[in-house]
C-alpha cells in the first residue's frame, strides 16, 4: 500500500515539475532575439537601453516576481532571466519589483544613448520571498547576462 502511495506522489511531482518547465519557457524570447540582446548594441537614437536581470540562487528559485517601469507592468521574472527595454533618454524612471508586501522601487535618471543594468534579487521574507533591485556596474552585469543559462524574457510593452 505504501509503495502505491509513493508511486502516486512521485508521478504527481514529476508531472508538476514538467508542467512548470513548459510554462516557464513560454515567457522566453526566441534564442536569436536573446543572442542579439547579449551583443549589448547601442540603443536607437534618443533612446537608452535598460537591462534588468535575475540570476539563479538558492533563495526564491521557484519564485516569480513582476517588474514595472513607471508603474506599468513590463514582465514577470524567473531565475536566469533578463529583460531588455529601450526607453526615452534624458528622463527619470521608477523601476519597481513586486516584493513580499508591496513593490520596491529605485529611481533612475537615464541619459540617451547609454545602457543601464539593474539586478533583481530575491531574499527571504516573513511569509513569502521578497525582491529588490540594485543598479549594477556594466562589466559585472554583462558577465552575468552572458551566462549561457541566462535567457531573454518577453516583455509586455
Amino acid at each position: 500500500k505504501w509503495m502505491k502511495i509513493f508511486q502516486y506522489l512521485l508521478a504527481t511531482f514529476v508531472a508538476s515539475f514538467m508542467l512548470v518547465g513548459c510554462v516557464s519557457k513560454s515567457h522566453l524570447a526566441k534564442k536569436e532575439v536573446s543572442d542579439n540582446a547579449k551583443l549589448f548594441n547601442k540603443p536607437s537614437d534618443e533612446k537608452a537601453g535598460l537591462y534588468i536581470y535575475r540570476e539563479s540562487g538558492i533563495v526564491g528559485s521557484l519564485t516569480r516576481k513582476n517588474l514595472y517601469i513607471d508603474d506599468r507592468f513590463i514582465a514577470e521574472s524567473s531565475p536566469n532571466m533578463f529583460f531588455y527595454v529601450e526607453v526615452d533618454g534624458d528622463k527619470e524612471y521608477k523601476i519597481s519589483t513586486e516584493s513580499e508586501f508591496s513593490n520596491n522601487d529605485i529611481i533612475l535618471k537615464i541619459d540617451k544613448n547609454k545602457l543601464y543594468f539593474i539586478n533583481q534579487y530575491i531574499r527571504g521574507g516573513v511569509f513569502n520571498r521578497g525582491a529588490n533591485l540594485k543598479i549594477i556596474d556594466e562589466k559585472v552585469a554583462k558577465k552575468a547576462i552572458l551566462n549561457p543559462n541566462m535567457e531573454l524574457g518577453n516583455t509586455f510593452k
